[in-house]
């Protein structure tokens, strides 16, 4: 079986992500693309990538600015906004929740073999 993330499952959850690679340097769109790659992230189009940070630049979480490049036409460099920093830490908070749920739910839920005996608590 592929173990692939759905779509739906991503919602949300590569916003913080992103609020997350922005919050520890600025980065440009391909630049920040193949920072999620380096996690994981690899079935990640470049054309969710920008819609994304056009929507988080619209929000205020996020602010851009043009650069020169060493290699071509200029970059848009991203960086968080104090509200975006708010935005990261309430994505965190609710991330960190999530996941032990989820992590205690498996664990209670979990089955040990085909036959269905049960190994959790």
């Amino acid at each position: 079986m592929e173990n692939k993330v759905s779509s739906q499952m991503l919602k949300g959850t590569l916003t913080g992500c992103i609020l997350l690679l922005l919050s520890k340097e600025e980065l440009y769109g391909y630049k920040l693309s193949e920072q999620l790659e380096q996690f994981g992230f690899t079935e990640i189009s470049k054309g969710t990538i920008y819609p994304l940070l056009l929507s988080l630049e619209k929000r205020g979480l996020i602010i851009g600015n043009m650069r020169p490049s060493d290699n071509g036409p200029k970059r848009k460099y991203y960086s968080l906004t104090k509200k975006g920093t708010t935005e990261k830490d309430a994505f965190l908070e609710q991330w960190k929740t999530l996941k032990t749920n989820v992590d205690q739910l498996i664990e209670r839920t979990e089955f040990d073999d085909d036959k269905g005996n049960y190994c959790g608590k």
